[in-house]
C-alpha cells in the first residue's frame, strides 16, 4: 500500500496534531474557571481563552472534514433528523432574534453532526457578509431556504469566493451527500438528500 502523501491527507495530519495542544489550553483555562477566583480582567481573559480555544475547535474539524471529503476518505455516520429540527438548532446557535423558523420539516438520512454545522454555517454566512441583523429560514420538507442573500454575499455563502470556511465546507458536505446548495433570486436553497 502507497503511503498518502496528498495534500488533504497533509491538512488532516495537522489538524489532528493541533488538537492536542488546543485541549490542553482549553482543559485548563475551564479548570481556571471553576476552581480559581480570578479577578478583574483576568476572568475575563481566560473567558475569552476558552471561548477562542473552542472556536478553533470548531474551525479544525471543519477543515478535517473538508481534507477528508477532498481526499477520498470521508465515511459519514447516517443517522435520521428532521429538517426542521436542523433550522431550529441554527436560530438557537445564532440567535432566534436574527434567525427566524418557519415551515415544516421532513425526516431525512445524514450526516446529523456535520449537516447540523453545515446549516448553521450557511445561515451564518448570509448574516456576516451580508450585513444582516436577520434573516428568514423557511423549511418546505427536505428543502431550506434562507432569505435575504444579497448580491455580495451569494458567491461566498455558495463558497464560490472562500471567504468563509464554515460556509465552504457546509456546501461541499451536502453536495457530497447528494444535495444542492443554490442561490436563486436572494434566496438560499438548501435541498438535503436523504
Amino acid at each position: 500500500m502507497k503511503n498518502d502523501t496528498s495534500f488533504a491527507r497533509l491538512v488532516s495530519l495537522a489538524c489532528h496534531d493541533v488538537r492536542t495542544p488546543l485541549a490542553t489550553v482549553h482543559g485548563f483555562a475551564k479548570t481556571l474557571t471553576r476552581t480559581v477566583e480570578l479577578q478583574s480582567p483576568a476572568d475575563r481573559y481566560v473567558e475569552m481563552i476558552e471561548a477562542a480555544s473552542s472556536q478553533m475547535a470548531e474551525l479544525l474539524d471543519e477543515l478535517s472534514l473538508a481534507a477528508r471529503i477532498e481526499g477520498g476518505r470521508y465515511e459519514p455516520g447516517l443517522r435520521e433528523v428532521d429538517t426542521l429540527a436542523l433550522a431550529q438548532a441554527a436560530a438557537e446557535r445564532l440567535g432566534a432574534d436574527r434567525v427566524r423558523v418557519s415551515g415544516d420539516g421532513a425526516t431525512i438520512t445524514t450526516d446529523v453532526e456535520g449537516i447540523d454545522r453545515g446549516v448553521s454555517a450557511l445561515v451564518q454566512a448570509a448574516l456576516r457578509h451580508g450585513g444582516l441583523e436577520e434573516v428568514d429560514v423557511v423549511v418546505r420538507g427536505a428543502v431550506i431556504e434562507v432569505s435575504p442573500i444579497t448580491d455580495s454575499s451569494g458567491p461566498v455563502v455558495l463558497g464560490q469566493e472562500l471567504r468563509d470556511l464554515g460556509a465552504a465546507v457546509g456546501v461541499r458536505l451536502v453536495e457530497f451527500l447528494g444535495g444542492t446548495v443554490e442561490v436563486t433570486d436572494g434566496t438560499l436553497t438548501i435541498a438535503l438528500a436523504g
